[in-house]
């Protein structure tokens, strides 16, 4: 029986017109986007589900942020109140901005890691993976095996896998290893949360054998709410404690701000102590993003990403931000489809490779259910599996992903009810005709990052 859903916290005050086509003009419009869901056009989608990052509807206090933005090349007041901000909520000294989480693994990573090295992480997202293969390093994921399972529902599906980490290292020598990367909450994993003893016990390993411990922080603040719900010693903590608690453990922090702190645009970098390793960053930061003071951003982006990373920190935002995911997950337990459960943080990873069985790896059952869901209702998804997992850099065979999802990512403070019953609907439309769904193969790839560009055509 489907849950409560939440009432949303909050007045709407402007809309935004959105229309759907009909089916048979979504039929041909994903036909003319090569069945790439990411080059479909924006109008032509009715609910955007494609990314949580930088599709948040920011708060009146955001805007208004937004007239008081310093514009200045060089030190801004908007660039000083950001620093502060962020020694407050996370505690780390050395604070650079950027444009995007990318942005910050471009910076962060060649410093860190070259040919021959390897990075380790509870799982790489797909551009954290290319920058590290960018480097010339291996990535390799280290997940707890209950992770691997979707139905089985355990409180913190997004821990690393702490003896699995230390055998790595031992197998590789501490030496090669340039880095452990600790994603929170676990968005391969299907936006699953990592515990605070998780990453106590990954900061031992990491302290032990001397390696950098790197937090990839684009949603903790969803983290942080599933450890005061799951995690007994933190259940009378507030947010911000829990999240001081977690940085705590880490050396530095790379994020998306386009996530948990409600922005459109932003990133940060952040390094709790080393002030040699920021002197490096800096430089980095002059070459690719511009000045250290606004880091490819202007100064109204600064400002609205000092004021939402202090409002996604509020309690009652964040109930109503998971619950909305978990209502969608209480409709889809009632109808026998399959998903990452626990619902995760940011959204929703349905298992396509249970709702199409007969779909192998090779021909992608996570793009085959979002082109599905495009032609069903206009939703736009992606895959989270082989398809986006692609090649293997040494071998160039296609790998095969421990999951095989389509992400449903939630925009912060964008879609009603109505909009998630639409979701639930169409996804039960598509698993009465599965058995008819076919798979997909690529017939042109780039290099790197494939997803973004390729083109697909049906397996006939």
């Amino acid at each position: 029986m489907a849950i409560k859903y939440i009432p949303e916290p909050f007045r709407i005050k402007m809309v935004e017109r959105i229309k759907m086509l009909t089916r048979e003009e979504r039929i041909e419009r994903i036909k003319e986007a090569k069945y790439n869901t990411f080059n479909l056009k924006g109008e032509d989608v009715y609910i955007d589900l494609l990314t949580d990052s930088g599709t948040n509807a920011m708060s009146d206090e955001q805007w208004a942020g937004i007239m008081r933005g310093d514009e200045a090349y060089a030190g801004g007041k908007s660039y000083y109140k950001l620093v502060d901000t962020v020694k407050d909520i996370f505690g780390y000294e050395y604070v650079q901005p950027v444009h995007q989480g990318r942005a910050a693994e471009k910076v962060l990573f060649p410093l860190l890691l070259e040919k021959g090295k390897v990075g380790i992480s509870n799982m790489f997202f797909d551009t954290t993976r290319a920058h590290v293969e960018l480097t010339g390093a291996k990535a390799i994921d280290c997940v707890v095996e209950e992770a691997k399972d979707p139905t089985h529902r355990a409180p913190f599906k997004g821990n690393m896998d702490v003896e699995k980490l230390e055998k790595l290292i031992n197998e590789y020598g501490k030496e090669k290893i340039g880095l452990v990367v600790m994603t929170i909450t676990n968005n391969s994993a299907g936006g699953q949360p990592v515990s605070v003893q998780n990453m106590r016990d990954v900061s031992v390993v990491c302290k032990k054998y001397n390696i950098p411990l790197v937090i990839d922080a684009a949603r903790f603040a969803e983290n942080a709410h599933f450890v005061k719900q799951r995690e007994e010693e933190f259940k009378n903590s507030t947010l911000k404690e829990i999240t001081r608690e977690i940085f705590s453990y880490g050396d530095m922090f790379i994020m998306s701000a386009k996530k948990d702190a409600l922005t459109n645009m932003g990133g940060l970098l952040a390094i709790k102590e080393d002030a040699e390793l920021f002197q490096l960053v800096k430089g980095n930061t002059i070459s690719f993003e511009g000045f250290i003071t606004y880091g490819g951003l202007s100064g109204r982006d600064i400002e609205a990403l000092a004021i939402g990373l202090q409002e996604c920190l509020d309690e009652g935002y964040l109930n109503y931000r998971v619950g909305q995911i978990e209502y969608l997950g209480s409709i889809l337990d009632d109808n026998g489809i399959a998903y990452q459960s626990p619902a995760g943080g940011h959204g929703l990873f349905v298992d396509a490779k249970a709702m199409f069985p007969h779909i192998p790896y090779y021909e992608f059952p996570g793009q085959a259910l979002a082109i599905e869901l495009y032609i069903e209702a206009g939703i736009r998804t992606c895959d989270i599996g082989s398809y986006m997992l692609g090649n293997d850099p040494e071998t160039g065979k296609q790998r095969q992903a421990d999951f095989e999802f389509t992400r449903l990512a939630i925009a912060r403070r964008v879609y009603t009810q109505a909009h998630f019953d639409i979701m639930a609907e169409a996804l039960i439309a598509i698993k009465n005709r599965a058995k008819d769904v076919k798979g997909y193969r690529i017939t042109w790839e780039p290099p790197v990052l494939r997803h973004f560009q390729a083109h697909l055509e049906p397996v006939k």
